[in-house]
């Protein structure tokens, strides 16, 4: 496919989801290649406007920061997985933004996965959830119990207080506080 294709293309599903103009203009000020690569994936997972404007916008901060083509960004292995795996797109395209917004801030990546690790090693019992906040954005988490009884409250209670170190470890690394064992 030409040049040409690839633009009327993109100005055709630009127009199908109503894209702001800036961000089809960004889009087709990218080189050839990655602008074919950004239809392909549009296309392969069906984005809606609102993910066609945050993956434009990701893809141009990632590029700008690690100093690559959008076109080499869509390339990355992970994303690459994502693009061929099975299931539905809107399934595949949540996971694409996942991915991207993983490749713009590895550190919160990173941070995010030691959190998760430690509310694993946690291994609280079905009646005790521990939520973080979504994408870090506070310092609160959420423990949520459901019971059906005056004894599985005395349980779940106790069990919190058992595993209250550990609680209070995730709590210090959302607010920003180092573990005595980090350099």
């Amino acid at each position: 496919m030409d040049a040409d294709e690839i633009d009327a293309k993109i100005r055709t599903l630009a127009a199908e989801r109503r894209l702001p103009a800036s961000h089809l203009a960004r889009w087709l000020a990218m080189d050839q290649p990655s602008r074919a690569a950004m239809l392909e994936i549009a296309h392969a997972l069906r984005l809606r406007t609102g993910q066609l404007v945050t993956a434009l916008d990701t893809l141009e901060e990632i590029a700008v920061r690690e100093h690559l083509c959008i076109e080499a960004i869509l390339d990355h292995p992970e994303i690459r997985r994502i693009r061929r795996r099975a299931g539905s797109a809107p399934s595949r395209a949540s996971a694409l933004l996942e991915q991207m917004r993983a490749l713009r801030y590895p550190l919160l990546k990173k941070k995010e996965d030691e959190l998760r690790a430690e509310v694993s090693a946690l291994k609280l019992p079905r009646g005790i959830s521990l939520d973080l906040p979504k994408e870090l954005g506070s310092d609160e988490v959420t423990v949520s119990i459901r019971v059906r009884s005056g004894a599985e409250l005395a349980d779940a209670l106790e069990t919190l207080e058992q595993k209250r170190a550990g609680l209070t470890r995730i709590i210090e690394m959302l607010g920003g506080k180092r573990d005595k064992n980090e350099v």
